[in-house]
């Protein structure tokens, strides 16, 4: 139950990102709404890290929710605000996948 708190803590992270790349493009009130949903999926994602760190090695959880963020908020740059999805990028995406699996599946529980 432990890893599907840390996957969901770090789906929050990415909505984070996501809340700060559309403030940034948004102007007046709407702004605020942006940094509003930004402090609201940071909390949420803290919450559930602290959750998910009772049970899981803090190592393994930290990478993992650092992992799931970074590459969902690549993913939201390429697909939402149109970054460039280089060979590169993709790559290091893909190996960054890897890692986040490689640590689940050595993880201790």
């Amino acid at each position: 139950m432990n890893w599907i708190i840390l996957i969901i803590a770090g789906l929050f992270e990415t909505g984070f990102a996501f809340c700060l790349g559309k403030a940034r493009l948004a102007s007046g009130s709407s702004m605020y709404g942006w940094y509003g949903g930004f402090l609201v999926a940071l909390t949420v994602s803290m919450i559930l890290l602290v959750k998910a760190t009772q049970t899981l090695p803090i190592g393994t959880a930290y990478a993992i929710w650092t992992g799931i963020g970074a590459v969902g908020t690549v993913l939201i740059g390429i697909f939402v605000f149109r970054e460039p999805a280089t060979f590169w990028r993709i790559f290091f995406i893909v190996t960054l996948i890897g890692s986040i699996v490689g640590l689940k599946w050595v993880s201790t529980e």
